[in-house]
């Protein structure tokens, strides 16, 4: 099971079994791990956890609307970390940094803009950026401007495995934000 998949999990254990009369809001089959009972709520529908009435005795409204929204991003961050992984190769963070990449006109940006784009740490995105390369998708270069400045750059490979994943992504996009 995918970490933010346990994460939710957890959250739902702790909250179901503390008695604190919380429903969650997503499946551990939505949240990467077990059967289905019920599918994601349509966009604009906030789900059972985030409708006013919905707050059970003594758990405040903004608590539900945390749990729901933790919730959600686990179980969308599994199903897409599953199928980028599985028909493409690729991790949620491996295909973010290609598809930023390719939404520059450039198709480049410095380490540092990249990470806080990303939301990583230098370090992680260095690491992550290292596997890339090892597979031909991204490059480093010098700033020419800064010599301490350095660019990523994506590759013909990458515009190539960005391309090939982008339908997967918005697939599970479509399919978990909205049903379809």
């Amino acid at each position: 099971m995918h970490v933010q998949a346990v994460v939710a999990n957890t959250i739902n254990v702790l909250a179901t079994t503390l008695a604190l009369g919380y429903t969650p809001p997503v499946t551990q089959q939505q949240a990467g791990g077990g059967p289905a009972d019920a599918g994601p709520a349509p966009a604009g529908d906030p789900g059972p956890a985030l409708a006013a009435d919905a707050c059970p005795a003594g758990v405040p409204g903004i608590v539900s609307a945390w749990r729901a929204l933790a919730a959600r991003h686990a179980a969308v961050s599994a199903a897409l970390e599953r199928e980028l992984g599985d028909r493409h190769g690729l991790g949620v963070s491996d295909f973010e940094v290609l598809e930023r990449l390719a939404e520059d006109a450039e198709h480049k940006f410095r380490v540092q803009e990249l990470a806080e784009a990303v939301h990583l740490s230098q370090s992680a995105l260095s690491r992550l950026i290292g596997r890339l390369e090892q597979h031909g998708l991204v490059q480093r270069s010098l700033c020419d401007l800064d010599r301490r400045g350095i660019y990523v750059c994506l590759t013909e490979a990458g515009r190539r495995r960005h391309a090939e994943a982008l339908p997967t992504q918005r697939a599970v996009l479509a399919a978990a934000l909205t049903g379809a």
